[in-house]
């Protein structure tokens, strides 16, 4: 998935997937976007290389800008938002929506395996904030716990 988005006369963001060779530039994002509570090197090698989560960069301007992560939970038809950031510069700008959306495209294939005609389908999404016991409240108001409920 490799998709644009404007986000100054003449400049494009694109949306693509995020990989193992982004491992710097999420740490640099986390830092700035999560300055108390960034997640540990261990939770990012996880999030860049842990089957089943959708995770999808935005880049403009030769940077890395924005970054969304979730699993996909076929068995509940949901997929969770476990981060989305995008870099202070760059917020108000319709970023962080492009990421939401791709991770529900992304996450919706998922979801619906490989029947093609279902994948073709419409689909419904709901976000909803969850609680998540083990994760620091700081984090929260910041980078907000969503899961998408697909139906």
């Amino acid at each position: 998935m490799v998709s644009e988005a404007t986000i100054l006369p003449g400049s494009l963001a694109t949306i693509q997937p995020a990989t193992w060779r982004d491992m710097n530039s999420l740490r640099h994002l986390e830092r700035l976007c999560f300055p108390k509570d960034a997640w540990p090197l261990l939770d990012l090698v996880g999030v860049l290389t842990l089957p089943n989560v959708v995770r999808l960069k935005a880049e403009a301007d030769g940077l890395m800008v924005g970054f969304v992560a979730g699993d996909i939970r076929p068995s509940q038809h949901l997929a969770w938002i476990a981060t989305i950031g995008v870099l202070p510069d760059y917020r108000g700008r319709g970023i962080g929506r492009r990421l939401l959306e791709g991770h529900r495209q992304e996450a919706a294939g998922g979801l619906r395996g490989a029947n093609p005609r279902a994948a073709r389908a419409p689909v419904r999404a709901r976000l909803q904030q969850v609680s998540h016991p083990t994760l620091p409240e700081q984090r929260l108001p910041a980078g907000r716990h969503m899961a998408q409920i697909l139906r």
